[in-house]
């Protein structure tokens, strides 16, 4: 979620006009904590965040401290206090439409990269809002069988696998099915929508050298020379590094995931050279398993929070197989160069 956000208040074509927050890696008391956290990191606290929903439709929320720590954002000690704090004069649904609508009609986008329980609401309460946007893109889901070439990971003792949270299940659609379900069920959202699944994600690997890039920036001139922004985002890296080898035997580096969702609407406005492929207009019909409850054991839990495709005409849901892994890490470095001119600047006039 940091880098997605330093995407989308940094990149040059992009104005971020909001942050909702959402019940996921950690409870929303932690998550909402964290983007205030990140927006002041990046030099932009001025930018509103809202707390959004604890729980999903109709489940108790889960959450995942294996692999982003108890506070949903564990392994820097570089992260600021909120130097704003979260808006209260309203909800977040409320406050999505309110600056989706504010908007010139077919000009903005939503990029999802939690659970979809704010995300749902919205459409489901305005649905006018769905006329409204250009488009809805989706961190989320987990196609498997043969989908792209990734690394799907394994886990000790289950073997190979295509889920994050369950063999079967990525983790912000398990979290709550009925509202990723609500949304691909719809026609005229579902044609809107873009799924940026494990499938994909999975391609875009931070490894070491990816890592140091990101530190040192295109100067490389040593440590002394790492700003505080970026040596908090390398050891963010770093600390999901470690867990992702350790859970998922992926040691390469780890799949950069919140981002690429972010990347995806560049693409679509104009940054071509980021070369997304959906098959030349490939579409596909989305259904999420949701006939099961949540449990610690796949006996109970069955495939609930799959994601599955649907053979048939009429598919609505764009799900790239791949992208330009060399440009997006570029746009990730330049991004991060913008954030430290923007904070240098503003230290300059304190």
């Amino acid at each position: 979620d940091a880098f997605a956000i330093l995407l989308a208040a940094h990149h040059p074509r992009l104005k971020l006009v909001g942050v909702s927050t959402v019940h996921g890696n950690a409870s929303l008391a932690h998550t909402v904590a964290n983007a205030g956290s990140i927006l002041t990191a990046l030099g932009a606290p001025h930018i509103p965040y809202y707390a959004g929903a604890t729980k999903p439709f109709c489940r108790e929320a889960v959450h995942a401290p294996d692999i982003h720590g108890a506070t949903g954002l564990d392994g820097t000690d570089l992260l600021p206090q909120a130097s704003v704090a979260s808006c209260k004069d309203g909800n977040a649904v409320l406050a999505m439409r309110k600056a989706l609508m504010a908007q010139p009609a077919g000009s903005a986008w939503l990029v999802a990269t939690g659970a979809l329980t704010n995300v749902a609401l919205l459409f489901a309460t305005f649905p006018e809002v769905t006329e409204h946007i250009a488009g809805l893109s989706i961190m989320g889901g987990a196609i498997g069988n043969g989908f792209t070439d990734a690394p799907m990971g394994h886990v000790h003792g289950e073997g190979q696998r295509f889920g994050n949270h369950t063999p079967w299940a990525e983790f912000n659609i398990y979290c709550d099915p009925e509202a990723a379900q609500s949304i691909f069920s719809n026609p005229v959202l579902a044609s809107k929508t873009t799924l940026i699944p494990l499938d994909v994600t999975h391609k875009v690997l931070a490894t070491e050298a990816v890592q140091e890039k990101l530190l040192y920036g295109t100067s490389r001139s040593g440590e002394k020379g790492a700003s505080t922004l970026r040596r908090m985002f390398h050891d963010l890296l770093v600390f999901f590094a470690h867990t992702y080898a350790d859970v998922f035997g992926i040691s390469e580096g780890p799949p950069l995931h919140d981002p690429i969702a972010v990347a995806v609407v560049l693409f679509d406005i104009g940054c071509r050279n980021l070369a997304f492929n959906d098959g030349d207009g490939e579409r596909f019909n989305v259904e999420v398993v949701t006939t099961r409850p949540h449990s610690d054991k796949d006996i109970e839990r069955g495939q609930v929070g799959r994601t599955c495709l649907r053979e048939g005409k009429g598919g609505r849901v764009r799900i790239p197989r791949g992208l330009e892994v060399g440009t997006f890490w570029d746009v990730v470095e330049e991004c991060l160069q913008r954030a430290d001119e923007r904070l240098a600047a503003k230290e300059l006039k304190s």
